[in-house]
């Protein structure tokens, strides 16, 4: 589906550099909400990947699956190697941390409690996040990943709606992931697809 959470696993499956065939949904006719889409994700969710009859959904987990799925991308960190833990962290902090923290504030729900939230605090998740892009090209230093293409979608998008500030961290580092020729394929592809639908 165009201009959603979809744009993440395109933009990794551009790197992967695999073949591919997308099924557009149209979101505002509710293609998602329909019984065949349905079947495929009950939560009526996108994105959803089918692979050699396995369905995963969950963009961070479709990332993860992919990445280990085609190791010669080197897009994932393999087992037995000590990286994979911070690897997963970022993964993962993406839609657990990151991107609730951008829906708050999104929606402008106060701190009230954050011990209750499973992020902290909202400017506790952005330092962490800054300090992660400032100390080198990527998350795991000069090694892009899957991690980078979840990280690098919410930066992206939670700068776009305002929900996050431009510091200088997540705008050099956004700017750095911008000039990948995966990534500038994909915002192509969307663009395409926004208007097509």
């Amino acid at each position: 589906a165009p201009q959603s959470r979809s744009i993440i696993v395109q933009w990794m499956l551009e790197e992967l550099g695999e073949p591919y065939r997308l099924h557009l949904l149209n979101l505002k006719k509710d293609e998602h909400k329909q019984p065949g889409y349905l079947a495929v994700n009950p939560m009526g969710k996108v994105p959803a990947i089918a692979h050699k009859g396995v369905v995963v959904t969950e963009a961070a987990a479709i990332c993860c699956y992919l990445a280990d799925a085609y190791p010669s991308a080197g897009l994932n960190v393999p087992v037995g190697d000590l990286r994979r833990g911070p690897y997963l962290k970022w993964l993962f902090f993406g839609p657990s941390c990151l991107e609730p923290a951008i829906i708050d504030r999104m929606f402008k729900r106060p701190d009230v409690m954050p011990g209750a939230l499973g992020y902290g605090s909202y400017d506790a998740t952005l330092d962490l996040v800054a300090k992660a892009v400032a100390t080198g090209s990527y998350l795991l230093g000069p090694h892009f990943s899957a991690a980078d293409v979840v990280i690098g979608s919410g930066l992206t998008w939670g700068m776009m709606i305002k929900a996050l500030p431009e510091r200088p961290e997540f705008t050099a580092y956004v700017a750095r992931l911008r000039e990948r020729q995966a990534l500038q394929r994909v915002y192509a592809k969307d663009a395409e697809l926004a208007v097509a639908q």
